[in-house]
C-alpha cells in the first residue's frame, strides 16, 4: 500500500484542459492537441493525446495444453513477430465477446473456461485505451481461420514449457502480450 501522508490527492493532481480539437479522425484513430494547465500553473500548449477503440489478447491453451500462438509482418517495426491472438473491441462489444470471436476468427479455436488475467495500458501517458488480457483454457478447434481483409497471419501451436522459454529469451516483443505470459508463466493462476 502507498503510503500517502503528505501527498497530494488524485484530485489534486488533476491537469485542467483548457482547449482541445481533433486534428485527425478516423475509426481506429483519432488525435487529438490539447492545451492543458497543470496543476503548478505551466501551460502546455501541444499535449497530443492518441485514442484507439479498445484492445483484446488471449493466452490460448488447447484441451491437450498446447499454446495458441501467431506470426504476422508488423509494419511499424519492419519484422516478423510472434504474439498471441489479439484484437481490437468493436464498438458496443464487451471484452469477453471480443476474445472469443477474435480467438475464433484468427485461429478457428473456440470453447474453453475463459478468465480475465489482467487489464492493462499501452502507454497512459498518450493514449487513453485499454487491453484487456485473457487466458482460454481447454479450447479446440471448432472452425476455420476467418480473417479481416487487414490480416496476414500464421498460427501455431508450442507446448507450454517452449513458449515459457521463448518468453524469458526474448523471443516476444510486444509489451501487451509480454506482461500477461509473465503473469500467466510466474503467478499462481491455477
Amino acid at each position: 500500500m502507498i503510503n500517502m501522508k503528505d501527498k497530494r490527492t488524485d484530485a489534486e493532481m488533476v491537469w485542467t484542459t483548457l482547449s482541445s480539437e481533433k486534428i485527425f479522425d478516423r475509426s481506429w484513430l483519432t488525435v487529438r492537441r490539447d492545451k492543458v494547465q497543470l496543476p503548478n500553473g505551466h501551460i502546455n500548449d501541444e499535449y497530443y493525446t492518441l485514442h484507439y477503440p479498445d484492445w483484446i489478447n488471449v493466452i490460448a491453451e488447447t484441451t491437450d495444453g498446447q499454446i495458441i500462438l501467431e506470426r504476422q509482418y508488423r509494419h511499424a517495426l519492419g519484422r516478423v513477430s510472434i504474439e498471441i491472438p489479439a484484437g481490437v473491441i468493436e464498438q458496443g462489444e464487451n471484452p469477453l465477446h471480443a476474445a472469443q470471436r477474435e480467438l475464433k476468427e484468427e485461429t478457428g479455436y473456440e470453447g474453453g473456461q475463459w478468465t480475465e488475467l489482467m487489464t492493462i495500458s499501452a502507454n497512459p501517458s498518450t493514449m487513453d485505451n485499454l487491453c484487456h488480457c485473457f487466458l482460454a483454457k481447454g479450447v479446440t478447434k471448432l472452425a476455420e481461420q476467418h480473417l479481416d481483409y487487414a490480416e496476414d497471419l500464421e498460427y501455431f501451436l508450442e507446448p507450454k514449457t517452449s513458449v515459457r522459454s521463448m518468453l524469458i529469451n526474448g523471443n516476444f516483443i510486444q509489451a501487451l502480450m509480454i506482461a500477461p505470459l509473465y503473469k500467466y508463466f510466474f503467478a499462481d493462476n491455477d
